[in-house]
């Protein structure tokens, strides 16, 4: 996964050489596979949780899309990684909330389907879930460990 970088002397942003869509294509693949995934597990915890033994799981080949297209902020991530881990967390379950609430309008109000509806009282007009933060918090810190370990080759988690 080796790809040219343009390196910017005296900073410590590093960015993907122009014409290099074919990696960036490949990102988009890995970063909806693993959101997809995720959302397996996290549906398929929710439904051991309900006593359900088929654990069975859902989502929507829409999520694919809206997973993989984190890709077109791998550039935010290199211009906040010097932030402390804190305010990272906070800034992507903001960026979180605001890319979940647009996608599921967008889906919503221009094709008439709607992939997720929250009906809880944390839900605002069913598109976002409040109460899921934490989950965003951790999400959003663990994409940009797997942006670096794609991009730059750092190991995804520290030796033990």
């Amino acid at each position: 996964m080796q790809a040219a970088y343009h390196y910017h002397k005296g900073q410590d942003i590093v960015f993907p050489a122009s014409g290099n869509t074919m990696f960036m294509w490949k990102r988009f693949i890995i970063y909806g596979t693993i959101g997809l995934v995720m959302e397996f597990f996290w549906t398929g915890m929710g439904a051991l949780l309900a006593g359900d033994w088929r654990l069975k799981t859902y989502s929507s080949l829409w999520m694919f899309l809206i997973y993989g297209s984190g890709v077109f902020l791998e550039f935010v991530h290199d211009r906040i990684r010097n932030w402390p881990w804190l305010i990272r967390g906070v800034f992507w379950t903001a960026i979180i909330f605001a890319a979940e609430y647009l996608s599921g309008w967008f889906l919503r109000s221009i094709f008439g389907v709607a992939p997720w509806t929250y009906t809880n009282r944390y839900a605002i007009d069913g598109l976002i879930r409040l109460d899921y933060a934490p989950v965003w918090f951790f999400m959003g810190l663990f994409f940009e460990k797997l942006h670096d370990y794609l991009v730059y080759e750092k190991p995804l988690f520290p030796k033990l």
